[in-house]
């Protein structure tokens, strides 16, 4: 099943932030407890479970590393990313250099997004949605071709 969904959330003072039970159960791993969170674009975090990790890297191995802006990205990505665990009330605790990677503030935004959950800063997302909207049929249209 695929992650939908879009949630608000506060980011509590030492950067924790609450899964929804609906969207854990999305991810449909059983006994779910540890989490990757990676920078992603927009200045957005994607969250994986360890399944979708693996299946991101294993994707991720079939570029060329012998280009520099592959090699750029690749160590980027991975020296970033990592690996968190879900507390008993359900929440993740984002390490700081991705806090500041997607400029978070004090209200978060969860994006279920196919195989991932994105997070972003409230205002950025909204930010972000205001200018995709309106070009929305455009954007169906280009992707679908």
């Amino acid at each position: 099943m695929p992650l939908t969904g879009t949630y608000t959330r506060s980011l509590d003072e030492k950067h924790r932030i609450a899964l929804p039970k609906r969207v854990r159960e999305q991810f449909g791993e059983t006994d779910l407890e540890t989490f990757y969170v990676a920078p992603g674009p927009d200045r957005s975090l994607e969250l994986y479970s360890p399944a979708g990790f693996d299946r991101l890297a294993e994707q991720r191995s079939a570029l060329s590393s012998s280009r520099a802006d592959v090699r750029a990205y690749l160590r980027v990505f991975y020296s970033q990313a990592e690996a968190v665990q879900l507390d008993g009330q359900g929440r993740i605790r984002v390490p700081e250099r991705l806090v500041g990677f997607a400029n978070l503030q004090k209200e978060a935004v969860l994006l279920g997004v196919q195989d991932h959950v994105e997070i972003w800063d409230q205002a950025t997302w909204q930010t972000f949605l205001d200018r995709q909207n309106d070009r929305f049929d455009d954007l169906a249209t280009t992707a679908f071709q």
